[in-house]
């Protein structure tokens, strides 16, 4: 009898047990329907699935902590995506860079910043320009990046060479000099048509010609902040022709005769100075020595109406006769900045504070947290070389009577 009373007994907590486990399956909150995002919602097909969006009336939104229930997000400072493509007028703009076949993976890195941070909503196009034909696997991969239109050109070989008035074995004997000095790219051959090309050439190229504003892109930078407007139109509308990002002194050792023939260009051409311009950025003295402050052109966005005018191809072939390029090793950035510093006026050169850049081994991360958040930074202050010891960025403030950022102190 005891043994009928257990056997009856096991049978009605099984059945208890069965009823329980149907009532939490039958019950639970787990939607029927797949997840959120996913293009399958489950159902009784023969496979399991079935193509197609999930009903909407099985997904029951649930707020984070902190969040908006209405939405199921965290705090957002806008309601929703922006737009794809940016309203409103576009310039007669181009990205340019030069580059070889062997940057291609360096200069895509580039891209991809440029792009994320900008150029997705601009679509401006892309000029390449080479000493040697581009592949066609930096063609198609760039191509592939690019959300405007990409453009590969040929330096003339005119442009990258050695002019005809240079005295081949002394500047020989000079790149040796450099190189028993350990002066950084001292004995460089290329690095030296490099220069002179960004100097006085690029703007020329044909593929050029048709744009009116430039921004230079080389390979391995990053940007660090959303640029949530058109720098080319701020440019216009501003009337500025040069800017930059990052500043610094030069290496004195590459330019020890630059200032002079400078000089030599000032006295020739006193129509090309402007009133007004930045000589306190270049001089302590009233322009009687350098103080070898220059902006660092690897980051600039300008006007190629000015680099293509009378004055600047004067300043330029002055500069370029007295054979600096190779006799020294003078660098495309104190000659643009000397340029600009001397043939513009203040007001026309800008500092993109905004625009957060990277090119080995210095960082610009804007000064402000109120506005690195706004800007959906990801650089740390503690990197930005503004305020340091070696930074012009003080000097150009100071020169302009302009107030510096709140904060600046502690990045010092």
């Amino acid at each position: 009898m005891a043994g009928g009373s257990t056997k009856y007994l096991r049978y009605i907590l099984f059945a208890f047990f069965a009823i329980v486990v149907v009532y939490f399956l039958t019950s639970s909150s787990i939607p029927t329907s797949g997840l959120p995002g996913s293009t399958y919602s489950w159902s009784n097909t023969q496979h399991g699935y079935q193509e197609g969006p999930p009903k909407q009336d099985t997904i029951k939104p649930t707020a984070a902590v902190g969040g908006d229930l209405a939405i199921g997000t965290t705090p957002s400072p806008s309601a929703g995506l922006p737009p794809a493509v940016a309203a409103g007028e576009r310039m007669n703009a181009t990205f340019v860079t030069l580059a070889r076949n062997t940057d291609l993976w360096e200069i895509s890195k580039s891209i991809r910043h440029v792009e994320d941070r900008f150029n997705r909503k601009y679509h401006y196009d892309w000029v390449f320009l080479n000493d040697q034909e581009f592949d066609e696997e930096f063609k198609k991969i760039t191509t592939s990046l690019v959300s405007g239109k990409t453009h590969y050109g040929l330096i003339p070989k005119e442009h990258w060479s050695f002019p005809d008035f240079i005295d081949q074995d002394k500047a020989a004997e000079v790149r040796q000099d450099m190189a028993n000095r350990k002066i950084i790219y001292g004995d460089s051959i290329s690095y030296r048509h490099m220069c002179r090309y960004e100097s006085g050439f690029f703007f020329r190229h044909e593929l050029m010609q048709k744009f009116e504003w430039y921004w230079r892109v080389e390979p391995s930078i990053e940007l660090f902040c959303d640029i949530d407007y058109d720098p080319f139109v701020f440019m216009k509308e501003k009337n500025k022709k040069y800017s930059f990002v990052l500043s610094l002194y030069e290496y004195v050792d590459t330019i020890p005769t630059l200032w002079d023939s400078v000089k030599k260009f000032i006295k020739k051409h006193p129509e090309h100075i402007a009133e007004g311009n930045s000589l306190k950025f270049l001089s302590d003295d009233n322009g009687d020595s350098y103080n070898h402050c220059h902006f660092w052109s690897n980051f600039e966005i300008g006007n190629l109406n000015w680099l293509r005018s009378p004055a600047y191809i004067d300043y330029f072939n002055s500069l370029d006769r007295d054979g600096g390029f190779f006799y020294e090793r003078w660098g495309d950035a104190p000659v643009h900045s000397i340029a600009a510093g001397l043939m513009l006026k203040k007001e026309e050169i800008h500092f993109f504070n905004d625009i957060a850049y990277y090119h080995v081994p210095f960082t610009h991360c804007p000064t402000g947290e109120d506005l690195r958040l706004k800007l959906k930074c990801h650089c740390n202050p503690k990197d930005n070389f503004d305020w340091k010891g070696y930074s012009c960025t003080s000097r150009y403030f100071e020169m302009n009577e302009y107030q510096k950022p709140e904060g600046f102190e502690d990045e010092q």
